[in-house]
């Protein structure tokens, strides 16, 4: 299967950024823009039959995380649902609990959260350190926890260099101090198998354009009996924890990508992902000899995340020349001047090295020539340099 926003253009190599919307997940959801427009709170048929869609929906996300349909919230974003997570928990808090922990390579919908929390109800944030892999020590965490820690955020991988965390140690650590543990799986979901039983997690959340489905819809993995406070009140969709007529579309779109990338797990798509990444990394090592340099993990990594600092040329230079490619830097330009990634800059890497970084995450739709026209086209001009 094709997908036919991909042809003619540039490889796409960015899913990470966004995946693009798998055409059975729009197929899906079509009805539900046009015949079964129904309202889900409504007692007459057009509503019984959105109320189902939506019903089945949960039932397949749930699925993907080995939750309850029950147990799981739609959001319009992955940024509402950690702050539905974050400020919720920290609002609901029994106890006067007012400390918030996550780590210096976190999602900004998480670290302008804490900050937020901080600014406005006086929640104490501590900020974990990473190692050079950018992965937490269990033991730093350890060591910070106290009796007022209400919640810990850890995402389970990082968008740019795809490194796992320990989730189920940090968890069980959280635990052990009276605190909850929420991670943002949005990087995760979908590429690995997650089961929320397992990693011992109280709140997770799920994006959908980052596993082909549409923007603008996510989930939060709520377990049975954590308490939050609502993100939009009023008459009491959702659990009452997110107000508002349900956007049905997209529930079934999130609920149709989650079966796709159930189905997909099974299939061991994977680890086809893991060989190609590993094939392009090969490739780039052989054609640039000492000058390529692996950022993050190389073990507990996302299947389909590559990210390398090629010696002797900026990562927003080689990307603006490759045309034929689509890839990313962290780094970020504000008024031409580039700056480092913040999450590279946390790993312990150097302003040159960070800056030479490029991030190069493979998807549904890579195939082994997209590989090896990326790698001829990157090592071609980073040779020439």
């Amino acid at each position: 299967m094709t997908h036919p926003g991909l042809t003619g253009g540039p490889i796409y190599l960015d899913y990470n950024a966004t995946t693009p919307v798998d055409p059975r997940v729009a197929d899906a959801m079509l009805p539900h823009l046009t015949t079964y427009f129904g309202n889900p709170s409504s007692s007459y048929s057009y509503g019984i039959d959105a109320k189902a869609a939506l019903a089945t929906a949960r039932t397949q996300v749930a699925g993907l995380i080995g939750a309850r349909p029950d147990e799981i919230v739609f959001t319009g974003s992955g940024s509402e649902a950690n702050l539905l997570a974050l400020r919720g928990a920290v609002l609901a808090a029994r106890k006067p609990r007012n400390h918030v922990i996550t780590q210096a390579t976190e999602h900004p919908a998480v670290l302008e959260t804490c900050r937020a929390l901080h600014r406005l109800h006086g929640v104490r944030v501590t900020v974990l350190p990473v190692d050079s892999e950018g992965i937490v020590d269990p033991a730093t965490l350890a060591a910070v926890l106290d009796e007022q820690t209400v919640l810990v955020s850890i995402a389970a991988a990082n968008n740019e260099t795809g490194t796992l965390q320990p989730v189920g140690e940090l968890a069980e650590l959280a635990h052990r101090a009276g605190a909850l543990f929420h991670t943002d799986a949005a990087q995760a979901a979908g590429k690995i198998p997650l089961s929320v039983g397992e990693l011992g997690v109280d709140l997770l959340t799920v994006v959908g354009h980052k596993m082909y489905a549409p923007k603008g819809v996510a989930a939060l993995y709520i377990r049975d009996g954590v308490q939050l406070e609502p993100v939009v009140y009023g008459g009491g969709q959702e659990r009452g924890l997110r107000s508002g007529t349900e956007n049905v579309a997209l529930a079934v779109a999130l609920g149709t990508a989650a079966q796709l990338a159930i189905d997909e797990l099974a299939s061991g798509r994977g680890a086809q992902l893991a060989d190609l990444r590993d094939l392009l990394h090969q490739r780039l090592r052989n054609a640039l000899p000492g000058q390529v340099h692996l950022n993050g993990a190389e073990g507990a990594r996302l299947p389909n995340t590559l990210n390398v600092s090629i010696d002797k040329i900026l990562g927003h230079e080689l990307l603006a020349a490759v045309t034929g490619l689509a890839a990313s830097t962290g780094s970020a330009c504000h008024s031409g001047t580039h700056t480092p990634s913040p999450v590279l800059t946390a790993m312990g890497l150097d302003r040159k090295r960070a800056l030479s970084a490029v991030r190069i995450s493979l998807g549904r739709w890579t195939t082994p020539g997209d590989i090896e026209t990326a790698a001829a086209e990157l090592t071609n001009l980073a040779a020439a340099q």
